[in-house]
């Protein structure tokens, strides 16, 4: 690895360390709200990152582009409406994602606004640290809303249309599989199988558009 790699790694560290961790809290903090005490017996509602953070998936999200944290563990039975409940909660991570994503556009706004023309070390690091973290939490919003287990978005997909017993689990148990054959190739081929680029540079176009930013 050389010094660019290494400066390159630097800057989407903050990025993806709060993308993961913000996520993985918003499901554990939803979960206890809707009375669920699984994830905060497990010291899970928390935003300390080395509670959510899973060191294989880390180092996925920054060599392949495709990565995990920690699972929140959820108690169904604890639930009051376990199928709704289910969903409200899978939903939170990556929303929040979408949430940092926004937030960290207006950030690129305030400092464009507020310090233009700025071409020192320490602004620029800031922007582009931003600006990775900006593709960063569209991408796992993007990437988590695929209705592929065992991404969120399964789990809505799953609710929405009451997919239980044997063929959950079967879906479940094959669909990983199939989820890290994608990761596998898309990271070592040039084969676009799941277009989550397109989709992120779509929604960071249209969010730097929306206020004022050009891209």
């Amino acid at each position: 690895m050389n010094d660019l790699d290494l400066v390159y790694i630097v800057k989407l560290l903050p990025g993806i360390i709060l993308g993961l961790t913000v996520h993985e809290y918003m499901h554990a903090r939803t979960a206890l709200y809707l009375g669920d005490t699984t994830a905060r017996d497990q010291g899970r509602v928390t935003l300390n990152p080395v509670k959510h953070i899973d060191w294989l998936g880390f180092i996925f999200i920054i060599f392949a582009g495709f990565g995990w944290a920690k699972p929140v563990q959820i108690n169904r039975a604890l639930l009051k409406n376990p199928r709704r409940d289910e969903m409200l909660i899978s939903v939170a991570g990556p929303v929040s994602n979408l949430f940092l994503g926004l937030l960290c556009t207006l950030l690129i706004k305030v400092l464009v606004t507020f310090f233009p023309g700025q071409d020192n070390q320490i602004y620029v690091t800031a922007m582009n640290i931003l600006l990775y973290a900006v593709f960063i939490n569209y991408g796992l919003f993007i990437f988590n809303m695929l209705p592929i287990p065992p991404l969120d978005g399964s789990h809505l997909f799953f609710n929405v249309f009451n997919i239980q017993g044997e063929l959950l689990a079967k879906m479940f148990k094959y669909g990983t599989m199939v989820l890290f054959a994608i990761i596998l190739i898309e990271s070592q081929t040039k084969i676009d199988i799941l277009p989550i680029g397109k989709a992120i540079r779509f929604i960071v176009e249209h969010s730097f558009r929306l206020i004022g930013l050009r891209t």
